[in-house]
């Protein structure tokens, strides 16, 4: 399997995801700055550390849950699109195999640019609060060990739940779909609702995680037995 992905590897132009996930990180640390700047003017922008680096996290797993929906487009929509999966197929290799490959190799790139994504927001938040001060309350050891466990099992939920939108681009091999069906997700898994959200609890994102990988497996459970639309 190992193979198969550092033959992916080769095979995809990656240097496009890796310059959109650069600017992403910065638009997600700018924008948080300015929620910061433009709210601490009247009131504290946040109630304490850990909704800053919470909003962060969720911040970040947003915009890369749709980056993951690209990738995917990429990897497999496309290529059962432009019918060069065929050319794929015929390598010794089970169909099953190959498609498992492009999507790990989407998962992987996309928790790693969730993580660093993450990582840089949360530490550029807490070195521009020590000139500006706009995060009341002293930052203690306790809660950012907490914070940062509870992003991780977030992150890696999120890096999950991004495969889901395969199963809906393959119905149709459909790029638009594949984007549109991340932006629901996005959209269903941000959501607040009287402090409540899917992604505060850590035990939901887990569970949501496990639907993903269920979720993403089915839609191409057959492949080896269907032919290429």
């Amino acid at each position: 399997m190992l193979k198969l992905i550092r033959m992916e590897m080769k095979k995809q132009k990656l240097a496009w995801f890796f310059r959109g996930a650069v600017i992403a990180t910065i638009l997600c640390a700018g924008f948080m700055f300015l929620i910061a700047y433009t709210e601490g003017s009247r009131d504290p922008a946040f109630g304490s550390f850990a909704d800053a680096l919470s909003i962060a996290g969720l911040l970040c797993r947003a915009v890369f849950i749709v980056f993951a929906s690209v990738l995917l487009s990429r990897f497999i929509i496309e290529e059962y699109k432009n019918k060069t999966i065929s050319l794929l197929f015929t390598y010794p290799v089970e169909r099953k195999k190959l498609i498992i490959a492009k999507m790990l190799l989407a998962l992987a790139l996309t928790f790693g640019a969730m993580l660093i994504s993450t990582l840089i927001t949360c530490i550029s938040i807490l070195a521009l609060n020590s000139h500006f001060q706009y995060i009341p309350g002293k930052l203690e050891a306790g809660v950012l060990l907490h914070t940062g466990i509870q992003l991780l099992i977030q992150t890696l939920s999120a890096a999950c739940l991004s495969l889901i939108p395969l199963f809906f681009g393959m119905r149709k091999k459909s790029v638009p779909t594949t984007i549109v069906s991340s932006i629901i997700i996005v959209v269903l898994v941000s959501n607040n609702s009287q402090g409540f959200s899917l992604s505060t609890n850590i035990t939901i994102p887990l569970i949501l995680g496990v639907i993903g990988l269920l979720i993403a497996y089915l839609s191409f459970r057959n492949v080896d037995k269907t032919d290429v639309a």
